[in-house]
């Protein structure tokens, strides 16, 4: 949802596959491109989670470390993993975060030990898991008893997430082009099913709406061109003559002028 202070200014449980995401670019490009939505976003999850100094703590999708870095604030760097499939994201956080525990791994081969922590979270990353449930299972697998594990994710489904007013103008273009809304998690209650499917128990969910600030429609629409994930990726696979026309078609709806982007996320806690 895109709010603007002068608009003249311009399936409940679905576990269908989908494509493995590599995101392979660089930390700063993905930071331009949704770290300014991650961040805001990681700030409130971590107000949801039960942390204490010194509690082992897993990041499952790491990135280049937006709750990363909150996590470490909170339970201490040395107490924190982080897993990543992205070699540059996973270099970025040994150079942000030194004293953390950074491995290249993916969500259905976590590389540690069963029982090895007390919590373990993903933000923005079941959308991108070949089989959400295996996913988070494993990170279950790798939480004590009693332990938690917490997932968010964008509300594609309900058109709420900060990608809604690009995939909106693309499809104006494009109307068989690539679909964000039937990601895995995507929508009001999977992430939940996900977890009871799992075998979490005590499971129940939430959500989270973050505001982030734009300056005019060129601070909106530069992050497209970097060629992050399905929307990035999407983008520059376009001819030059389509790619205009989706700009053309985002500036009627976003406007030329300063806005401020509305973007909620769907969250799951379960108890292992």
């Amino acid at each position: 949802m895109i709010i603007r202070p002068d608009a003249s200014n311009g399936a409940p449980h679905d576990t269908s596959p989908v494509e493995t995401m590599s995101f392979d670019v660089s930390a700063d490009a993905y930071q331009k491109f949704m770290g300014r939505y991650s961040d805001p976003l990681g700030a409130r999850f971590v107000e949801q989670l039960p942390l204490y100094p010194g509690q082992r703590v897993l990041d499952v999708g790491a990135g280049p470390g937006a709750l990363t870095v909150l996590l470490a604030a909170e339970v201490g760097g040395a107490s924190v993993a982080a897993i990543d499939p992205s070699t540059s994201f996973v270099a970025a956080l040994r150079e942000r975060l030194p004293e953390i525990d950074a491995r290249n791994a993916t969500a259905d081969a976590i590389p540690f030990a069963s029982d090895a922590f007390d919590l373990a979270v993903a933000q923005l990353v079941v959308h991108f898991m070949p089989d959400p449930i295996a996913g988070i299972r494993e990170m279950a697998r790798v939480v004590r008893p009693g332990g938690m594990v917490a997932a968010s994710g964008w509300d594609f489904g309900g058109n709420r997430s900060p990608l809604a007013l690009f995939w909106e103008a693309a499809h104006a273009v494009d109307p068989d082009g690539d679909n964000d809304a039937e990601r895995p998690g995507g929508h009001a209650g999977t992430l939940e099913g996900f977890f009871d499917a799992a075998g979490l128990r005590d499971v129940r969910g939430g959500e989270i709406t973050v505001s982030v600030p734009y300056r005019d429609i060129d601070d909106w629409w530069q992050p497209y061109e970097l060629g992050v994930g399905p929307a990035g990726e999407y983008l520059a696979a376009q001819p030059s003559e389509k790619r205009q026309e989706i700009k053309r078609r985002a500036v009627e709806l976003v406007g030329t002028g300063a806005g401020v982007v509305q973007a909620t996320a769907w969250t799951a806690f379960g108890t292992v």
